[in-house]
């Protein structure tokens, strides 16, 4: 592997996990459904299945104004 993973530090701990779920946004969200149903296409299909949903006649769930960004301490 080109990175080990004992190696590698992290500066939040909140970077250890990068799922959606990991936010604890709620299940009404918008992001919630189109993440149940992308998280299991994988391969060629994942492009045309995220372009769906980007189209305007998708209807996913509420869109809020929560941020879930930190600030990296330099």
């Amino acid at each position: 592997q080109r990175i080990k993973a004992d190696e590698v530090s992290f500066d939040n701990e909140r970077l250890k996990d990068n799922t959606f779920e990991s936010r604890g946004a709620s299940s009404n969200d918008y992001g919630a459904k189109a993440s149940a149903d992308l998280i299991v296409t994988r391969g060629e299909g994942f492009r045309k299945e995220k372009n769906k949903k980007k189209r305007g006649s998708y209807r996913g769930g509420d869109i809020t104004l929560q941020t879930h960004s930190f600030r990296f301490e330099d």
